[in-house]
């Protein structure tokens, strides 16, 4: 038998439901016949797993269209890149206000309210008549992603019981490896078909199948933040914003981009003093954007280091191995095939880890060697030729050690969060997941573009290689124990509808 939980939220009284506007502001319940079932919460967290298999099946899809979208637009690497570096820097600004908002003004609303932008602007994308176009889209498609992201891994801690946490997270995890798994042979095959538009069009149909699965089976927030805690630092955003994008054009710049040299030493200076100017403002903001206090809380800052490495090591070779193949003259299809072994590789980790590894490795054991099986595979890549025949090997490889490594390191972050901070928290995370792609996306175009041929592909492992090592640092040597936090007993049934 359950244990007692916290009180159930009350439904509406008689005569009260939400009419009109109210409808669109106010979470509704899951009906009695869902929520009452012990199991609920499972529903709920495959539900959020189609989030995050739609968004990751996005981004692993969108590096396969540069090569069309460069010869269609008539555009060089360094301005393509911007289809992905756009989306990843409104994610980068927008994750954490987002879920500050969300603690405030409810989780589940706020996350189907990014299911119908994301969902809408895809739409936009696959319509899109010129490259300025595609990226102003893109924006506004990362806004709907960001209210995503930033509930989701929030929505799964507080819908599972704690002694479930890890595993639902797991699950979440396998959600986004599948949506990485197919991504590059359902983007190759599109390309290769009906045309880069079709990359974008494919989220439409899942996009519309999520909300309608969102409004029934997702849970009310339980828990918000009172006294201000939906204000957001409209200010900090402008900082934050700024630093980012100045630091990732200095690297496009670097990349070829079109603009004189010196304007990236420009830029990179810019970018350190905006990035001053935003660690200032969250010091003595009454809200701040990045709680400082919330990320010296039991190791919260090398855990999001370590998963923004990760990410980065994660996504390098999507970009990676399709300008390298493509330059031998491989087919786009072809290149998604033999990508795939990568994000197969964390799928089945993700999915499968909790069973196979040893019980008595904590998530710390399980961060450190994840992190340390990354490091094996990108050398084992720089030491065995380039060639598609091999390839499948080595990233098969990291992405296994990525997928132990992931949710084991964002299991530690989520823990040292108190769970009304739970949004923020879950926002945090994501913000170092889009950094930690979009700094991949940028040095592995950097590092083609500085070091040309073979020598080029070698410099690139090797610097994906380094940030593996960081995120191996980071649990060796400043990811404590994380502060202890109230356990929260499994709900009962018919608790949170």
């Amino acid at each position: 038998m359950l244990p007692a939980g916290p009180p159930q939220l009350p439904a509406f009284p008689p005569g009260t439901a939400p009419r009109g506007w109210a409808r669109l502001t106010r979470e509704r319940p899951r009906p009695d016949r869902i929520r009452t079932r012990p199991w609920a919460w499972r529903l709920a967290v495959a539900t959020v797993c189609f989030g995050a298999f739609m968004g990751q099946l996005d981004a692993s899809i969108v590096t396969l269209t540069y090569r069309s979208l460069g010869n269609e637009f008539h555009a060089g690497p360094a301005a393509v890149e911007w289809v992905s570096l756009s989306y990843l820097l409104t994610l980068v600004a927008m994750l954490v206000p987002a879920g500050r908002f969300s603690d405030a003004r409810g989780r589940k609303l706020m996350y189907l309210y990014g299911f119908a932008v994301f969902t809408a602007a895809s739409a936009a994308c696959g319509l899109a008549p010129g490259l300025a176009a595609l990226v102003a889209f893109r924006v506004v498609q990362a806004l709907g992603a960001a209210l995503m992201q930033a509930n989701s891994v929030a929505l799964v801690t507080t819908s599972a019981p704690a002694d479930r946490m890890r595993s639902a997270l797991g699950m979440q995890a396998a959600g986004q490896a599948v949506g990485l798994a197919l991504g590059p042979t359902v983007g190759g095959a599109l390309v290769a078909t009906v045309g880069w538009h079709w990359v974008f069009l494919v989220n439409v149909p899942i996009g519309i199948v999520s909300l309608i699965a969102g409004h029934f089976l997702l849970p009310r927030t339980r828990t918000r933040q009172r006294d201000g805690a939906g204000k957001v630092d409209g200010y900090g955003v402008l900082l934050l914003a700024g630093a980012s994008t100045a630091g990732l054009l200095g690297l496009s710049v670097s990349s070829g981009l079109g603009l004189p040299v010196w304007t990236a030493a420009v830029l990179f200076v810019a970018a350190l003093g905006i990035g001053r100017s935003f660690v200032r403002r969250q010091s003595t903001c009454a809200h701040p954007l990045v709680d400082l206090g919330l990320l010296r809380s039991g190791g919260t800052a090398s855990g999001l280091l370590g998963g923004l490495c990760g990410y980065l090591v994660l996504f390098g070779p999507l970009v990676l191995v399709p300008v390298v193949l493509g330059r031998d003259g491989e087919s786009v299809l072809f290149a998604g095939l033999v990508l795939t072994a990568l994000p197969l590789g964390f799928a089945l980790a993700a999915t499968l880890g909790d069973r196979l590894l040893p019980p008595r490795w904590d998530d710390r054991a399980r961060a450190r060697i994840g992190a340390a099986g990354c490091v094996a595979a990108l050398l084992l890549m720089a030491l065995l030729p380039f060639t598609s025949a091999v390839l499948p090997l080595p990233l098969g490889l990291l992405g296994l050690a990525l997928g132990v490594f992931t949710p084991a390191n964002n299991t530690l972050v989520m823990r040292a969060v108190p769970a009304s901070s739970a949004g923020t928290g879950g926002g945090m995370v994501n913000m170092g997941r889009g950094m930690g792609t979009a700094l991949g996306v940028a040095a592995v175009t950097l590092t083609l573009h500085l070091v040309p041929g073979a020598a080029g592909t070698r410099t690139a492992v090797a610097v994906l290689a380094a940030f593996a090592l960081l995120a191996l640092a980071t649990t060796l040597t400043t990811l404590r124990k994380p502060t202890p936090r109230k356990p929260t007993l499994p709900k009962p049934a018919g608790a949170g509808g």
